[in-house]
């Protein structure tokens, strides 16, 4: 008897997800990333409460980034030859473990290894969900996944940040119980129980995935059945074939400059945006506050609003054309001297940023082939690394550099066509990120109009 053909799924979730495997992944990432920033936010507070010194957080918060310098090619090596599902099981398990040790700690030297544990952990997740979604959803759900997808990775802050704040009555409630005496119970190390049941949560929705089998063995397998061997020398290898793929590829070096840059520029703002609110809008911190409100809620406009278009808009042209409005809006935000415009302009480059994310996620995932995805996902995530890193360092001091050399060479101002405009160290470097971001989306779409027809290149 021929089997009748199997009616296609259209229930809702996967009209909205593209597949129910998905749907599990992101409501993980949902879980997790709750987990993450209320992690965060606890960790801040216990290293607070260790030393109470700004040194010391730093410290602890630098144990967060560094690994990402030196492990995520490697992590992408091992993303791109082991079991994906086994690694985020085993990440998302490992985490839940360290945090559980955090509220024991009572010396920062012990808080930044925790974090640097949790770092390595985070850095083989992240690629290795990448790598996964063009394999639980079709190729023209990819730019709504990656929407959902952001939205759970930052979506989730508001709500992390309003559970630590609930969570202080809890730790209150729980302090009464005497069977419960025996460990910490603060708001701090209530957050980080709460936030390990959430990564043993990730963990038990992941390991339900049923992950479609790779176009071909992971490199550096065997037969059936047998261990993978951890060749050095063929990671070296692996290592050198994923940088050389994205350094020839053009589509996927112009992705990932673009990325980089912009988020040079556009990082800028963050560590800029309260000054230049009381130097120039006169906002002051409140002004601030509606600055990154702007920004946040553009962000979510741009993901939904791609979201909806997604199957009409042509992406690498839209991704090229959103790289290049967002330094065009924050030239013009940054040259506004009332709070109202500046605003708009900023609501502006956050529907950019959201554009910019989630279609360069999705070309990055429609071009890179299966066997080498993890190595360029781990690549990118050392480079959102690396470039928010420097544009938060880089921003102040540069802001303080041009302020030096506008009041010396043009006395704080110029004028225009009769106006007097005033050039505060904070504008012009404001105006430095625009023009970096304007550069980067020029050069994009240079390379990107002569490759975007180019097909999936697969390794050699």
């Amino acid at each position: 008897m021929i089997p009748e053909p199997e009616l296609p799924d259209r229930s809702a979730v996967t009209r909205l997800f593209g597949s129910s495997s998905f749907f599990r992944l992101w409501v993980a990432q949902v879980v997790s990333a709750v987990g993450d920033w209320l992690g965060f936010v606890a960790i801040v507070a216990v290293a607070t409460r260790i030393s109470g010194s700004a040194g010391a957080i730093s410290l602890v918060m630098s144990a967060r980034l560094i690994p990402g310098f030196f492990l995520a090619p490697v992590a992408g090596v091992l993303v791109d030859r082991l079991d994906r599902k086994k690694i985020m099981v085993a990440c998302d398990l490992v985490r839940a473990g360290v945090l559980f040790t955090i509220p024991f700690v009572n010396a920062i030297w012990q808080l930044v290894i925790a974090s640097l544990v949790l770092e390595v952990a985070t850095l083989l997740w992240s690629p290795a969900k990448e790598a996964s979604v063009p394999n639980l959803v079709p190729a023209s759900h990819l730019t709504t996944a990656n929407s959902l997808s952001l939205v759970a990775a930052y979506g989730t802050f508001p709500i992390a940040t309003l559970l630590f704040a609930l969570l202080a009555k809890v730790a209150d409630w729980l302090g009464d119980i005497d069977i419960l005496r025996v460990l910490p119970i603060t708001q701090e190390s209530v957050a980080l129980y709460v936030d390990v049941a959430t990564f043993a949560l990730s963990a038990l929705f992941i390991s339900t995935l049923a992950l479609p089998p790779r176009r071909s063995a992971p490199v550096g397998a065997g037969e059936a059945g047998e261990a993978v061997k951890m060749d050095l020398g063929q990671t070296g290898r692996e290592l050198k074939e994923g940088w050389s793929f994205m350094v020839s590829h053009p589509v996927i070096r112009a992705v990932m400059v673009a990325i980089g840059t912009g988020l040079i520029g556009g990082g800028m703002l963050v560590p800029l945006g309260d000054l230049f609110s009381r130097q120039v809008l006169g906002g002051g911190s409140a002004g601030f506050g509606l600055l990154l409100t702007a920004l946040g809620s553009g962000l979510a406009a741009g993901v939904i609003l791609i979201s909806v278009l997604q199957k009409r808009l042509p992406k690498v042209q839209v991704f090229c054309g959103a790289v290049v409005t967002a330094g065009v809006t924050l030239l013009l935000g940054a040259t506004m001297s009332t709070l109202p415009p500046a605003i708009a302009f900023v609501f502006v480059l956050g529907m950019c940023a959201g554009t910019i994310y989630v279609l360069g996620f999705t070309i990055l995932q429609e071009r890179v082939a299966d066997e080498l995805r993890g190595r360029v996902f781990a690549s990118l995530y050392t480079l959102v690394r690396l470039c928010v890193l420097l544009a938060f360092a880089a921003g102040p001091l540069l802001a303080d550099r041009l302020e030096a050399f506008s009041q010396s060479a043009f006395d704080g101002s110029i004028d225009v066509a009769g106006l007097t405009v005033a050039i505060p160290g904070v504008r012009l470097a404001l105006w430095f990120a625009g023009v970096i971001i304007v550069a980067a989306g020029v050069l994009a779409v240079l390379v990107l109009r002569r490759a975007h027809d180019e097909p999936v290149v697969e390794p050699a």
